[in-house]
């Protein structure tokens, strides 16, 4: 039980993840407060105190709301590319402890193999992550426009897997957002559908997979129960009956899951 995840909140208003490792955790986005990330670490009896490194997915507020204030309040580096790092200091939003990285570059953190890789969303360098550690593998990636084939590489045989679902088609064609917001989102820079992560789903699913957790669902063009419908029978078709789902809410915290070779 010493390699794991807990979604702190995932969706328009803030996103944050804790990975678990036994030579201490990491923080994978902090797009609430500092207060409200401690708040929710509590919820879930985790030391804030425990992060040992911030890693930041883009510039978009609700992913690094709280990253300059917790970071500096726990003295801990901030890991982000270089672009991101231009956009984050502008918004005077950066932490004091910068460490640069690289998409496509492969680096180590509390005894994890950690590869960020390219992805397509509208900001200026926006990245998705694995995690490996003994065989096993975690992979995040949300706030993308679409699965091309490098996403597909980096996610494919993960023990468990953070996928975005953002938006049903029908429901944001009906709703009263504008058009060009609605282009946007449904954009190759956007994010990506229900439809486009289930039909991900059969290339990227191996018999090592235990745990599927779609994420970033938007509040008001989305609905939990859809996404769970839509993955049970996708899941069905693929015989893929021992799969856990779950659904990453906006107020709060999934439970923690652990990534355990079967024996």
């Amino acid at each position: 039980m010493d390699f794991g995840f807990t979604i702190l909140g995932s969706g328009s208003r803030g996103n944050a993840t804790v990975i678990h490792t036994a030579a201490g955790n990491l923080l994978l986005d902090a797009g609430f407060s500092a207060k409200e990330l401690c708040s929710r670490m509590e919820k879930r009896a985790i030391d804030p105190a425990s992060i040992r490194a911030l890693l930041i997915t883009h510039e978009h507020e609700d992913h690094i709301r709280g990253c300059r204030v917790f970071a500096d309040k726990f003295s801990i580096p901030v890991y982000e590319t270089s672009e991101t790092a231009r956009a984050i200091t502008h918004k005077k939003m950066n932490a004091s402890n910068v460490v640069l990285i690289q998409p496509g570059n492969k680096f180590e953190l509390c005894g994890l193999t950690i590869e960020p890789f390219s992805v397509s969303h509208d900001v200026v360098d926006a990245v998705a992550y694995t995690f490996c550690r003994n065989g096993l593998k975690f992979g995040y990636a949300t706030d993308l426009g679409c699965t091309n084939l490098l996403v597909m590489n980096k996610l494919r045989n993960c023990k468990a897997l953070v996928l975005e679902s953002n938006y049903e088609p029908e429901y944001l064609r009906k709703s009263a957002r504008p058009l060009q917001t609605k282009r946007r989102i449904m954009s190759r820079h956007g994010h990506l559908s229900n439809q486009d992560a289930m039909a991900a789903l059969e290339e990227l699913l191996n018999e090592q997979t235990e745990h599927l957790v779609f994420a970033h669902l938007s509040s008001e063009c989305n609905c939990p129960d859809l996404v769970r419908k839509m993955a049970e029978e996708c899941l069905c078709n693929l015989n893929r009956h021992d799969i856990r789902i779950a659904i990453a809410a906006q107020d709060e915290p999934l439970e923690t899951y652990w990534l355990n070779k079967r024996k």
